[in-house]
């Protein structure tokens, strides 16, 4: 049994602030690990939509830390990339493209580094393809 990775609101890390639970490649609504509650699964890099596997249920898909919107590869839907803990948008790697910043188990806004600035945090390991699923469960 893979361990469970709590991502919270935030900076807090109460029971009552978990945004989603990452188990086993699924993405649960807040403290569940029901299958009903499954938010987006992760099959061979793609995401997919609650515990569908079917090419229109494909949110997104990921190659070379970039990230496409749904099941393209083409340069022009390329939503983010993540290189080196930091998310850019699109396809730029510019210091004024950031969206985020990862230190830690915190996720930032931008290139801030302040407290106030946490989105989310999460308590334990993920993948790029579970973060890049936990990025879209905290922003739908």
């Amino acid at each position: 049994m893979l361990a469970q990775t709590f991502v919270y609101n935030g900076n807090s890390n109460f029971t009552n602030d978990i945004i989603c639970t990452v188990e086993d490649g699924k993405v649960y609504d807040g403290n569940s690990n029901f299958r009903l509650d499954i938010i987006v699964n992760i099959k061979d890099s793609k995401i997919y939509k609650g515990n569908f596997t079917f090419i229109k249920d494909i949110i997104a898909n990921i190659r070379d830390g970039k990230v496409y919107r749904g099941n393209s590869f083409f340069q022009g839907d390329i939503l983010f990339n993540i290189q080196d803990n930091v998310i850019y948008n699109g396809n730029s790697i510019s210091s004024f493209d950031i969206i985020a910043t990862i230190e830690d188990g915190k996720v930032y806004k931008g290139r801030s580094n302040f407290r106030g600035d946490i989105l989310f945090n999460f308590d334990g390991e993920l993948s790029l393809e579970e973060f890049v699923a936990v990025w879209f469960v905290v922003h739908q």
